[in-house]
């Protein structure tokens, strides 16, 4: 089975859509028989892409620190709840776990986890796709922030593949479809093009 690592935050947001597209987007991965790799809490978007999958009948691997296991509180429902001592553990074991990310809204964690896993791309350590799920536009500024280091001459022009853009649930459907078919060669997407 091909596993889905989503980066989200503990937080719900202020916007409705998004704890609902993170239900959405744990339904749509279940029902591709993929699997969900995944910060392990069962609060805020975190929580409701799990909830996605496991109420559609699929594989949730968590993985959580033990520190954060009070906070962010482990989720009782997922197939494999993985207590690590350290973050370095975690992040290593959801990066080894997984086939691709997607980025969904979230906060300083979600950044570290993407920014460590495109940078782990650009050093070529790995190959997997990285899907930034621009939903209702929530990361345009660092997707311009991203293009403004190119312009800017500390990135290559050819490392924009590195991060993948999709708007919409029924774009990341496609990548979804992708992955489950066993497709893992990304398509690079301009972030200059993404207004």
């Amino acid at each position: 089975m091909k596993k889905i690592c989503v980066f989200t935050g503990a937080a719900m947001g202020e916007n409705p859509i998004y704890a609902k597209s993170a239900y959405q987007l744990g339904q749509m991965i279940a029902s591709r028989q993929l699997g969900l790799v995944y910060g392990g809490g069962k609060m805020g978007l975190m929580g409701r892409v799990a909830d996605g999958v496991i109420e559609a009948g699929g594989h949730v691997t968590g993985i959580i620190p033990r520190f954060l296991d009070s906070v962010e509180i482990g989720h009782a429902g997922v197939t494999k709840l993985h207590i690590m001592d350290t973050m370095h553990q975690r992040k290593e074991m959801m990066y080894a776990e997984s086939d691709a990310f997607i980025v969904l809204p979230g906060g300083l964690g979600t950044l570290d986890e993407t920014m460590e896993i495109a940078t782990w791309r650009q050093l070529g350590l790995h190959q997997k796709p990285i899907i930034v799920f621009n939903l209702n536009g929530y990361w345009q500024h660092l997707l311009d922030q991203i293009q403004y280091i190119i312009d800017a001459g500390f990135m290559h022009h050819g490392n924009v593949k590195h991060l993948e853009q999709a708007n919409t649930l029924d774009e990341i459907a496609d990548h979804l479809d992708n992955v489950a078919n066993g497709s893992l060669v990304t398509a690079a997407v301009s972030t200059a093009t993404s207004g």
